[in-house]
């Protein structure tokens, strides 16, 4: 059975399921997706979250503020209302949030301490924190160890060896998307390759990053085998294996204290 660490729920393409979430949701289990995190991006987002969490035993979500939202959005996610979110028994973890310089370099002291006040606010509540970086993994690294952050997920994972060590060292987790299934990802994969097993995760990034073959297409829930299927080649690991692994890595996230 497979888990889909990070899915943007209220995102999906739901045309080919008449709008129906919960219809997308049962084809992604028939596909042998057990467990789906729901992610905000926004600090409301966990509203409509948590609705669909409560009619979902297998599904559960996170509490946070992208960095790409708008510095006032930002502000209004502080420790304090970041813990009290937090609380929720189906928020499994804090995020996403992390720094992006590739779409804005105008917010970054805000989308620093935002950072940071998500890792404060994942130490409080003991759960983890869902890290996303792009053309930032100097400082994004930077802040996990000046913070002494050790219980989260680097997601979406495109970067060095170098990064991936950095982060491992500290305890986190790296998760994979359909990037890693690309033609032209075979430094992603040679990187992939030196990830222990015990810190492997998988995910869709939906409705982003659709794996081979539909590169291009809308993703959704279901295809997350398929990244599993890439990865299992790059172990040299059936996928029944990479499957069981990733499930077990998420539970491990998700007991850490």
């Amino acid at each position: 059975m497979f888990v889909d660490t990070h899915c943007h729920l209220t995102m999906l393409n739901l045309e080919p399921y008449a709008g129906d979430l919960d219809a997308a949701l049962q084809q992604a289990r028939e596909g042998g997706v057990s467990k789906f995190m729901g992610i905000s991006v926004d600090l409301d987002d966990h509203i409509a979250l948590s609705e669909i969490a409560s009619r979902h035993a297998d599904v559960g979500y996170s509490v946070g503020v992208h960095p790409c939202e708008d510095p006032a959005v930002m502000r209004r996610a502080s420790v304090e209302k970041l813990v009290e979110l937090a609380q929720a028994e189906k928020a499994w973890a804090l995020g996403e949030t992390g720094l992006d310089y590739f779409h804005s370099t105008d917010f970054i002291p805000e989308q620093k301490q935002c950072f940071a006040r998500h890792i404060y606010a994942s130490q409080i509540v003991k759960k983890p924190v869902v890290v996303h970086t792009r053309s930032a993994k100097n400082d994004t690294v930077d802040i996990i160890r000046a913070e002494k952050s050790t219980h989260g997920i680097l997601h979406c994972f495109t970067e060095d060896w170098e990064t991936a060590k950095a982060v491992l060292d500290c305890g986190y987790y790296i998760s994979f998307s359909g990037i890693v299934s690309f033609k032209n990802a075979q430094d992603l994969r040679d990187v992939a390759k030196q990830v222990p097993l015990d810190r492997l995760l998988i995910e869709t990034d939906s409705p982003y990053l659709a794996p081979m073959p539909y590169r291009g297409k809308s993703n959704e829930p279901k295809y997350v085998p398929y990244v599993a299927k890439a990865l299992s080649d790059v172990y040299d690991k059936t996928l029944e294996e990479i499957a069981f692994i990733t499930t077990q890595n998420f539970e491990n996230l998700l007991k850490q204290q």
